[in-house]
């Protein structure tokens, strides 16, 4: 029998960079499915790759495939949707990501259940009496010169409830975004943030230019959004990681937010409520 978390909350399990399977109530998540083994190269596009240094906390066979209801995907790089996933996830499963991820979803990959969510537009899902609506963030992935040559890319609201409409837990979900203006926003609408997942690493492509948060960039969203509970994710993975935890740890405990950052090595797991995190 499948194990569930206390009421009200969720158990997060890190897998690897941003890949983390998220029970609440009935329900089951998976996030930015990447499960290429150390040495593996993900590819990111217009010949550019990364190869990875970690191994992730669990091979795709091990996952609760008769429990996931869906995926949530932020955008469409090889780190964060890779080979293995495309062979190892059931065609059926569906898919909360982007209008441009989606449609490759469907067409070219053959999950027929993708779903392409605008900026601010939501989609809810429900099992049993667990329910969790899911709405598309702000986010952006590369200055402007290069957004072009970047997959769009979306930060996700997870507001876990019950099928009152009550919610009890509100998850932030990052995706692959640079600080910017526009995430000023998600603040202003969502002022009572329990968990914030970050996509860190700082990842610099050819030419220096960076495409993620990296360690200031980190501090200064928890200096916006000022969740309850932070957890870094993204930032030891690949090559192209240039920022490590341990800066953003520094530079997040020297602003204040020493007691926002739960520490969450991979194959660890977190549980997260309204009022607790352990």
């Amino acid at each position: 029998m499948q194990h569930r978390p206390p009421e009200g909350t969720a158990e997060i399990l890190f897998i690897g960079n941003a890949t983390l399977l998220i029970r609440y109530g009935k329900l089951t998540l998976l996030t930015d499915p990447n499960f290429l083994h150390r040495g593996q190269l993900a590819h990111l596009g217009y010949g550019l790759v990364s190869r990875r240094l970690t191994e992730p906390a669990l091979d795709i066979s091990e996952l609760p495939h008769e429990d996931l209801d869906a995926v949530v995907l932020s955008h469409l790089h090889g780190d964060h949707f890779d080979r293995v996933a495309r062979r190892g996830l059931d065609r059926g499963l569906p898919f909360v990501s982007t209008p441009h991820a989606s449609r490759i979803l469907q067409g070219l990959f053959g999950f027929h259940r993708a779903v392409g969510l605008r900026t601010w537009q939501s989609h809810t899902l429900l099992r049993g009496d667990s329910l969790v609506r899911i709405t598309s963030l702000p986010g952006r992935h590369a200055p402007a010169p290069a957004r072009a040559l970047l997959p769009p890319v979306m930060g996700s609201l997870l507001e876990f409830g019950d099928r009152s409409g009550e919610i009890r837990l509100v998850v932030y979900l990052t995706g692959d975004t640079l600080m910017y203006d526009g995430l000023r926003e998600i603040a202003r609408r969502h002022p009572d943030i329990h968990l914030a997942v970050m996509h860190l690493g700082g990842t610099t492509l050819p030419g220096g230019m960076v495409v993620t948060m990296d360690a200031e960039q980190g501090a200064d969203l928890l200096d916006l959004i000022r969740p309850r509970r932070a957890l870094p994710v993204h930032h030891e993975d690949y090559t192209v990681f240039r920022s490590p935890l341990s800066d953003f740890l520094a530079e997040a405990g020297r602003r204040g937010h020493d007691g926002r950052v739960l520490r969450c090595p991979p194959g660890e797991r977190v549980t997260v409520g309204a009022e607790v995190a352990a």
